[in-house]
C-alpha cells in the first residue's frame, strides 16, 4: 500500500514538471520567422568568406607571377651579357685596332697633296719600295728628291710602321695608270689632288685619278730576288689593313700597283700569293683576322 502510494506520487510530479515545461516553452523550438531571420546572416558571413578565400587565392597568384628580386637581377644578368656578348661582335674599336700597331707618324706637309674624304676612299694600293733599310729612311729620301712621292704608311720588315701621311689626305704613290684605267676603276682626275712634283707621261700612261681614291702601303722589299717577306711585316699589313677598314667603316679593295699601272715593277712576284689572299680574306695567309 504503501509501494503503491509512492508511484502514484511520482507520477503525479512527472505530470506537473511536463505541464510547467508546456506552460514555460522552456523546449519550444524556434520558429520558422526566427529561422529565417537568421538565414541571412549565415549567408553574409558565407559570403563574405567566400570574397576572402578569392582574394587570397588571386593576391597567391599575383605573388607567383610578379617577378622577385632574384629573377629581376636574373634578367638584368642576361641583358648585361647579351650587351656583352654583341659587343664582342662587333669587335675592336678604330683606336684599340691602331694602339696594336708599333706606327710612328713622320708627317710633312710637303707630302700630303690635298684632301681625301671618307666618302672618297675606294682602293688600298701595296707597293714595294724596291730597296732596303727602314721606313725612316725611306721617308728621308722621299723628301730630298724632290719629287714629293709618298704613300701613307711604310712597312718595315720587323712590323714597324711609319706614317707619313694622314688618312684623310692624299699620297703620291700610284702616279699615272694606263689610259683609260680611270673609268675601269670608277675614279676621275679632279681639283682635290695638287698634282706636286708629277710629271705627265701621256699616251698609254694618260690617266690620273688613283691617288685621290686611295691609301697607300709600302713594304721594304729589295725587289725581283726571290727574298720572301718576313712574318711580322705580313702581320703587320694584315693588322694595318683592318685598322683601315675600321677608320672608314667599309672594307677598301685591295690592289697592287701594277694592277692600276700595268707591267709596273712592284709589287714583286713573291707577293702574288699574298695578293690573293689579302683579296680574299684581308689577310696575308687566307686566315680570319682574330678580334
Amino acid at each position: 500500500m504503501h509501494m503503491t502510494n509512492n508511484i502514484q506520487q511520482r507520477a503525479m510530479w512527472t505530470l506537473a514538471v511536463a505541464a510547467m515545461v508546456l506552460l514555460t516553452g522552456c523546449a519550444q523550438p524556434a520558429t520558422t520567422e526566427q529561422t529565417a531571420s537568421q538565414q541571412p546572416e549565415a549567408q553574409q558571413q558565407e559570403a563574405t568568406q567566400g570574397v576572402s578565400a578569392q582574394d587570397v587565392a588571386q593576391n597567391a597568384k599575383d605573388k607567383d607571377s610578379s617577378p622577385t628580386d632574384e629573377s629581376k637581377q636574373g634578367k638584368d644578368d642576361g641583358a648585361s651579357s647579351d650587351k656583352q656578348e654583341e659587343s664582342k661582335k662587333e669587335g675592336p674599336t678604330t683606336d684599340e685596332l691602331r694602339a696594336e700597331l708599333n706606327i710612328t707618324e713622320m708627317f710633312y706637309d710637303e707630302l700630303a697633296h690635298g684632301e681625301k674624304p671618307a666618302d672618297c676612299q675606294k682602293y688600298i694600293v701595296m707597293h714595294d719600295t724596291e730597296g732596303g733599310g727602314t721606313g725612316e729612311n725611306v721617308v728621308n729620301y722621299w723628301l730630298s728628291d724632290g719629287r714629293f712621292v709618298s704613300a701613307h704608311f711604310v712597312v718595315g720588315k720587323d712590323g714597324s710602321i711609319v706614317q707619313c701621311v694622314p688618312l684623310d689626305k692624299i699620297g703620291h704613290h700610284a702616279g699615272f695608270g694606263n689610259t683609260g684605267h680611270n673609268e675601269e676603276f670608277g675614279v676621275e682626275d679632279e681639283s682635290r689632288d695638287d698634282k706636286r712634283g708629277t710629271v705627265p707621261l701621256g699616251g698609254d700612261l694618260a690617266d690620273y685619278g688613283m691617288n685621290s681614291y686611295s691609301i697607300g702601303i709600302e713594304m721594304i722589299h729589295e725587289g725581283e730576288t726571290e727574298e720572301d717577306y718576313p712574318e711580322e711585316q705580313l702581320q703587320a699589313v694584315d693588322k694595318l689593313i683592318a685598322y683601315i677598314d675600321a677608320y672608314y667603316g667599309h672594307e677598301s679593295k685591295i690592289i697592287d700597283h701594277k694592277t692600276w699601272r700595268l707591267y709596273n715593277s712592284d709589287c714583286s712576284k713573291e707577293f702574288d700569293k699574298y695578293m690573293e689572299n689579302y683579296q680574299k680574306t684581308r689577310t696575308h695567309d687566307g686566315s680570319q683576322l682574330d678580334g
